[in-house]
């Protein structure tokens, strides 16, 4: 008897150290509309249907779109917005090139402007009313690149279209997402509990263990009670 509660108990105190549920998996929720997307990739384009072949521009990196609607493969978005100087555009952009944020940016957008001129050289005509020289004025959107150049998709006047990218222009860099994972790192001091010990409090080990503190002494008493003599002596013969 007592061997074999013994063999329980050994039995209990191995099953609370190696017994322990798989974590259960911890689903991230869908962003929601309107919600805003870090373009942190460097090849993330800027689609005008959910086609890689219909890729228009890429999009500044460090900056952000407007989430319109949630897609596994494609995401369907909002970049720039209207204004004196641009206006906003629909589109798609892949969903693995994205990272949603839980917060609105200060500065979702680049917006950059700048004026290029064409001129009709040899005209050979020095009236003024024949005009030999036109300014556009352009505002940025992101980089195309075909082999070796590079150009840009901007809006001038009303229209989209191409333009060889100036050589002084530069997208600055947005630091408002690091500076947003910066507040994000516990303290130093802190620490972080792992996986594998968030796993071994799980429910069902706390329920074991409370079960085993209770029956630990009911079978601890049982091993050590003396055993029991017969209330009278038997005679030796």
């Amino acid at each position: 008897m007592k061997k074999y509660l013994l063999a329980t108990i050994l039995f209990l105190f191995f099953l609370t150290g190696s017994f322990s549920l798989p974590a259960p998996a911890v689903q991230a929720d869908t962003p929601s509309t309107g919600s805003y997307a870090c373009v942190l990739q460097e090849n993330a384009f800027f689609y005008s249907a959910p086609d890689e072949r219909r890729g228009l521009f890429l999009l500044p990196t460090t900056y952000y779109v407007k989430l319109l609607d949630y897609g596994e493969d494609y995401c369907r978005i909002e970049y720039l917005s209207d204004s004196d100087e641009g206006e906003k555009l629909l589109g798609y952009a892949k969903t693995s090139a994205l990272t949603f944020v839980d917060y609105v940016p200060k500065q979702p957008y680049f917006l950059y402007t700048f004026e290029i001129r064409y001129r009709i050289e040899d005209t050979g005509l020095e009236d003024s009313a024949f005009l030999n020289e036109i300014t556009l004025h352009c505002t940025y959107y992101g980089d195309y690149k075909i082999g070796s150049k590079t150009y840009c998709y901007v809006l001038r006047g009303s229209s989209f279209g191409y333009v060889p990218k100036p050589a002084d222009l530069t997208v600055t860099r947005n630091t408002e997402y690091e500076e947003w994972l910066a507040l994000q790192a516990p303290p130093p001091d802190e620490e972080v509990p792992s996986p594998k010990e968030e796993a071994n409090s799980s429910p069902a080990q706390i329920a074991i263990l409370v079960a085993l503190c209770l029956l630990v002494p009911v079978l601890a008493a049982l091993i050590l009670k003396p055993p029991r003599r017969p209330p009278y002596e038997l005679d030796e013969r």
